[in-house]
């Protein structure tokens, strides 16, 4: 029968675990650690990434039809020519590597001058359509300010001045803009929106022909 004496006296007769031991196992567990975290999940999770999804896994680059990558459509882009549907407002002037917003306030001034001057812009650009019909998506920040899409109504608000610059049909850029317009996801979440740079791409496409 084991009794808390005959315990007592097992663990006393057992030798000390030396410094070297417990420096050894972790030397050990560091080792394996590294190799398993640092080099194989990296390793087998990009090859996994590049057979299942490489378009994904290699940023969901666009190119032209010359084969040069022209931009990510998950990134959107500053488009200076007036001849092309413009995004959405970016504070950081979509730097992948600024992400973020200036998170303003509707009263602070910064935001009221900025919305002024962009409203005072439309009506230089755009004599035809009332302010009352600009989507407020054209004059607010996206939370990430790299939001490369817009909704429908902001892209379909544009079609009068293109159509006027490029000499492409009002229905025929209507069509364009159905085209590309993207559903919910799962058909629930969200809510449809166009990508400008794809759109652009196909507006580029259909006025060089």
């Amino acid at each position: 029968m084991i009794t808390l004496k005959n315990m007592h006296e097992e663990i006393m007769e057992q030798k000390p675990v030396s410094k070297g031991s417990y420096l050894l196992s972790v030397v050990r567990l560091s080792a394996v650690l590294i190799i398993l975290c640092g080099i194989i999940y990296p390793l087998a999770s990009t090859a996994l990434a590049q057979v299942l999804m490489p378009s994904q896994a290699n940023g969901s680059l666009l190119k032209n039809k010359e084969g040069k990558v022209i931009g990510s459509e998950l990134i959107g882009q500053n488009f200076s020519n007036p001849a092309l549907f413009h995004g959405r407002v970016s504070s950081i002037e979509y730097k992948a590597e600024a992400s973020g917003s200036n998170n303003y306030g509707p009263s602070n001034p910064d935001m009221l001058k900025r919305t002024s001057d962009f409203i005072a812009q439309w009506k230089i650009d755009n004599p035809g359509v009332p302010i009352h019909e600009l989507p407020i998506d054209l004059v607010t920040n996206s939370g990430s300010g790299l939001d490369p899409h817009i909704s429908p109504a902001a892209a379909l608000v544009q079609i009068p001045k293109i159509s006027g610059l490029t000499g492409v049909p009002s229905e025929t850029l209507k069509e364009l803009v159905k085209e590309h317009t993207e559903g919910r996801d799962l058909g629930l979440f969200g809510e449809k929106r166009v990508n400008i740079l794809k759109l652009n791409m196909a507006l580029m496409e259909l006025s060089s022909k």
